[in-house]
């Protein structure tokens, strides 16, 4: 299993890409996909015309933003260029209204020569070719349904949280994981709501027996701190602050 970080930051962050992750297995998968992680994804040289399938954390901006543009550039290729695969949209509840609205009203969406399919999950395993896929409601924002994902392949797992607080669920979901990947979205001694602090990810990480964890959704103010060292009062473990484009080889 591959891991490449397109965005380890937030919507408006000055030197980040906003949330969005490449996981290379049997499948070529993103999760998640925030305003100019496209752009990293072509950094990759990864062929984003082979991607068929795109899992969403929840429908906040810095998190799906750049499908727009994605699926634009898809429609033209298709049109004009070449045939590609369908394409399977999967995410929390919600994820029916909102892409079903964006494909009806986008000038060409309706007509992409190409199949997509919308599949909304919640709590229950499931496998894409030999990937398992374990989805977990977590908690992040009272009016939105949120999840993260669980990926196992080849004996390994990675966990993302997408945006999440500390709760059962997001230590379930990376019980014994290679990799987690959590949202560290302020340092310890300047908590946000809604979101983990890096005291936090530190605290699931070491309840969850995970062994690497990667801090990211990083807000700007937690670029002031050592946000590496304050996870590490609570969490034993290997601790790297993520950056975009990084890659990690499970």
């Amino acid at each position: 299993m591959r891991l490449t970080i397109l965005g380890s930051g937030t919507n408006v962050h000055p030197t980040r890409a906003a949330a969005g992750y490449l996981v290379q297995t049997d499948q070529t998968l993103l999760l998640d996909f925030g305003p100019r992680t496209l752009v990293n994804l072509i950094k990759t040289k990864t062929d984003r015309h082979r991607i068929t399938h795109i899992l969403f954390s929840h429908f906040h901006a810095d998190h799906f933003s750049d499908f727009i543009t994605f699926f634009f550039d898809a429609v033209y290729v298709s049109k004009f260029v070449g045939v590609r695969p369908d394409l399977t949209l999967i995410g929390p509840r919600g994820t029916r209204r909102l892409f079903g609205s964006i494909l009806r009203t986008f000038p060409g969406f309706k007509t992409a020569p190409f199949r997509v399919r919308i599949r909304e999950v919640a709590d229950r395993s499931f496998s894409l070719g030999h990937t398992r896929i374990v989805p977990r409601t977590v908690l992040h924002s009272s009016r939105l349904h949120c999840l993260g994902y669980r990926i196992e392949y080849g004996g390994k797992v990675l966990a993302y949280s997408g945006d999440a607080q500390h709760c059962v669920n997001l230590v379930r979901l990376c019980r014994h994981a290679d990799v987690a990947v959590l949202d560290c979205s302020f340092p310890a001694n300047r908590p946000g709501p809604g979101h983990m602090h890096a005291g936090d990810c530190g605290k699931v990480a070491q309840e969850a027996g995970v062994t690497r964890l990667i801090l990211s959704h990083l807000y700007p103010i937690a670029e002031r701190y050592d946000v590496k060292r304050q996870a590490g009062r609570l969490f034993a473990g290997r601790t790297t602050v993520g950056r975009d484009l990084m890659t990690v080889v499970l």
